[in-house]
């Protein structure tokens, strides 16, 4: 349920801003949204931010970005971050606010709702492989150099394991925390089409978890496809972005075009 709704400048010619406050859990979290001019309803994209607090903060340039292509953007910040009630627990109880944010969009008369899609960056890739496995109904998931292996990060990135054994625990010790963060084992249970976008000089999150992902769903047959950026980093540049950005809506297009035939010849 939406508590508040704030309308705010805009930062992109033709896209209205909000800072949206819901209800996840009896727990008040915060999203921003980016809407395109117009009464729509439009199709929507789920943005699954990455980092944590401050680190993978929600851009609303970006998400401006995005809503330009046509698509009512909802991003929420998860409990914990930018004031908000809660513990963000990286891949814990926090999905349950990607969850509450699918059911708002699915209720709002703003959407379309059999073409809402998931887009998950970095840390962002756990989170909306999760709602793809645990929320039947989304139309398709981006996965942008997205974490998909939990166990595989504490391995990869030293930095980052004290703060992982903080909030998840350690690998070994808190094994199955560490399993239900991973989609990568769970590939199997994942309800829509993916598309994974990774630079293969990615130094945050290494191109394995790209690889493993794509191998598990082909694995399960699980309609995939993976696009490998040849010397891209974890931040892609400015023209990468706009590059991979313009094919990622277009195969967001094509996904829906064929969903589209797909649900005709079922009437038929």
């Amino acid at each position: 349920m939406i508590v508040e709704q704030e309308e705010l400048e805009p930062v992109q010619p033709g896209v209205r801003l909000y800072t949206v406050t819901y209800e996840s859990q009896g727990l008040r979290v915060k999203a921003a949204m980016a809407v395109p001019d117009g009464a729509g309803p439009f199709p929507a994209l789920l943005y699954c931010r990455g980092g944590m607090k401050e680190i993978g903060k929600v851009r609303v340039e970006r998400i401006s970005q995005m809503a330009a292509f046509g698509y009512l953007v909802f991003a929420p910040h998860y409990r914990g971050n930018e004031g908000t009630e809660g513990r963000d627990e990286f891949g814990g109880a926090e999905r349950h606010d990607v969850y509450a944010a699918f059911d708002l969009l699915k209720a709002s008369p703003w959407v379309l709702a059999d073409q809402i899609s998931l887009y998950g960056f970095s840390r962002g890739g756990m989170m909306a492989l999760l709602a793809a496995i645990e929320c039947p109904g989304f139309h398709s998931a981006v996965i942008w150099a997205g974490v998909c292996d939990l166990f595989l990060t504490y391995q990869e990135r030293v930095d980052l394991r004290r703060m992982l054994r903080r909030v998840v625990g350690h690998p070994v010790k808190n094994r199955q925390a560490y399993l239900e963060r991973s989609p990568v084992y769970r590939a199997g249970e994942v309800s829509c089409p993916v598309l994974i976008i990774h630079g293969t000089e990615d130094e945050n999150v290494s191109k394995t978890h790209a690889v493993k992902l794509a191998e598990a769903l082909a694995a399960h047959n699980k309609p995939h496809e993976l696009w490998l950026v040849e010397g891209a980093a974890h931040l892609f540049d400015s023209a990468q972005i706009q590059e991979y950005t313009v094919k990622m809506f277009d195969w967001l297009r094509r996904a829906n075009s064929l969903s589209s035939a797909e649900a005709d010849r079922a009437d038929r």
